[in-house]
């Protein structure tokens, strides 16, 4: 596991008025923050457990840390993407010998339908998001950034199934209660927040975007729910022409790539921008998988 660096941005923090940071999950092993959840789960199975193989499900980053992972303990799996996941995500599943199972057009389907052969099969479901172990592996996060950045206020962070911002937010929550903890989602995809509102788990219609690594339905009681309950202090949506300036700004200024996700949350940042002026900001940059295809959309449009 690579502890990744945290980023002062001049340009973001000119931009908004706030001292801005970015945390560079983009520059982890696999391009994402997922190898910290997956590497914590599998290390928590018994070796019997784990030579049977594991099952999982993932719209790319989750399948691809899961792959590489298992590589690297000797161990097998398969992977269940959606029928539209990314081409570069799965190939990245590939490249680390997992199988890949394509199923449904959306993350949510192939997570049941993942869950359902493990439980046939009699092995371990690893999921991307809504189990202990992966939430504490992705709380790592909370816990470099805090030696990384004193005083933080905020943190923005990007929401698809609440992993990370249930990982991160209990973690910085118990540091320190007075920090914010910024749920960002897109337009298209705004489930989590959409739950959060409701009160309780519920479904609700996707529309394609460029975060595709948070798009798609929240499982049947997740655990996920209730910490986004106690840490999210606020949910923010952006459109996907937010989302496409954000990452041409990010490009532009910091030179690396970010996939939509982490768009997402610089979007909901710069939305904003007058509520956190002259406030020490977080943003994590979940991740730089994308596809050519995608990007050039990004850049082009």
């Amino acid at each position: 596991m690579r502890e990744t660096p945290t980023q002062y941005s001049r340009y973001f923090s000119e931009l908004t008025g706030a001292e801005v940071f970015f945390k560079l999950e983009n520059l982890q092993y696999t391009g994402s923050f997922k190898l910290r959840g997956v590497a914590n789960c599998l290390r928590s199975l018994s070796e019997s457990d784990l030579q049977k193989g594991v099952i999982s499900a993932s719209s790319g980053n989750h399948g691809a840390a899961l792959s590489f992972a298992l590589s690297g303990l000797g161990a097998n799996g398969s992977v269940y993407v959606p029928e539209n996941a990314s081409s570069i995500k799965i190939d990245a599943i590939r490249l680390h010998g997992a199988e890949v199972i394509l199923y449904g057009n959306d993350a949510g389907l192939a997570e049941l339908q993942a869950r359902k052969m493990a439980q046939e099969q009699g092995i371990t479901y690893v999921s991307p998001y809504n189990d202990e172990t992966v939430v504490a592996g992705q709380g790592t996060i909370g816990f470099e950034l805090a030696r990384q950045i004193k005083n933080i206020d905020a943190v923005f962070i990007a929401v698809g199934g609440g992993g990370l911002i249930s990982g991160v937010g209990g973690y910085l929550k118990q540091l320190n209660p007075e920090i914010e903890i910024i749920g960002c989602l897109p337009e298209n995809s705004p489930v989590m927040a959409k739950c959060a509102a409701a009160g309780e788990i519920v479904e609700w219609p996707t529309l394609p975007t460029l975060s595709d690594g948070t798009a798609g339905g929240i499982e049947p009681g997740a655990i996920t729910f209730e910490y986004c309950q106690q840490y999210v202090d606020d949910y923010v949506l952006v459109s996907e022409e937010e989302i496409r300036i954000a990452m041409c700004r990010f490009i532009d200024t910091e030179h690396m790539l970010l996939e939509g996700a982490a768009g997402v949350a610089i979007a909901a940042l710069t939305r904003m921008a007058k509520d956190y002026a002259g406030k020490r900001v977080a943003v994590v940059i979940c991740g730089a998988n994308i596809s050519r295809e995608t990007l050039m959309t990004v850049i082009h449009n």
